[in-house]
């Protein structure tokens, strides 16, 4: 692609990208001697992605849309690094952080407080830019006076809360959400969209997904749509809505 001098270089570069995976039909050494016996097939094959293409400009935020099964988590962990395609190419300029498996990098036995600078190590910020940001991850989590119990000691709601905030005060470029406001309280809930718009304001690039239809239209301008691992419609995130509703 051609691209002049004056034209800003794009966030997310995916290009003709592939993906599948074997999906298994036994589950036990006895159905799987049955099914060998039988010359029933013990795995199929799953195109998840098939030849998908797009490109996001800095700044943008983008609903990935479609069923389940249609690829957009599957795509949202390639553009993360946690999948690699079978083929094609994903490109990311910049800092990317997930909320995609939140609090993954989270150790039981360690404190909230240890599981801040660990979380944010994982998320590529330095020492010095957790510490800059650390009395706000701990207000925002709204969980300080157990701060320095250990994470295991947490219920579901506080472990989330903290893992949120480590998450979407990172230093990042472009900031992936998958179903991220399906839990916790709505209170909870309302405050983290404000922050992902306040990112958003920021210039960072948002690629979000959601089963929230309407709150998807009003947070990204943008909607890709996607069905049957293939690019369905990529146009305005209302319209994408309207498409998928059909």
């Amino acid at each position: 692609m051609h691209r002049t001098s004056e034209a800003p270089l794009p966030r997310i570069v995916v290009d003709d990208v592939h993906k599948d995976f074997k999906l298994r039909h036994t589950h036990s050494i006895k159905e799987t001697f049955v099914a060998a016996l039988k010359r029933k097939p013990l795995t199929t094959d799953f195109h998840a992605l098939d030849g998908v293409s797009f490109e996001i400009g800095e700044g943008e935020a983008v609903a990935l849309l479609g069923f389940n099964g249609s690829g957009k988590s599957t795509m949202l962990k390639l553009i993360s690094g946690v999948l690699t395609p079978d083929r094609g190419s994903v490109l990311t300029r910049g800092r990317v952080a997930g909320l995609i498996e939140v609090g993954a990098g989270f150790h039981p036995d360690l404190s909230g407080r240890e599981n801040i600078y660990l979380n944010a190590a994982i998320l590529g910020m330095t020492r010095k830019e957790t510490e800059e940001r650390y009395a706000q991850i701990v207000e925002f989590s709204e969980i300080e006076k157990f701060i320095d119990t250990e994470v295991k000691h947490y219920s579901s709601g506080m472990f989330l809360r903290l893992a949120f905030s480590v998450a979407i005060h990172t230093e990042v470029d472009i900031l992936l959400i998958d179903e991220i406001l399906s839990v916790g309280d709505e209170p909870f809930q309302q405050k983290c969209l404000a922050r992902i718009r306040e990112l958003h304001s920021q210039g960072k690039t948002l690629v979000v997904v959601s089963h929230d239809l309407d709150m998807v239209s009003k947070l990204c301008e943008r909607g890709i749509l996607l069905r049957d691992g293939n690019v369905l419609f990529d146009g305005a995130s209302s319209e994408a809505v309207e498409v998928m509703r059909r």
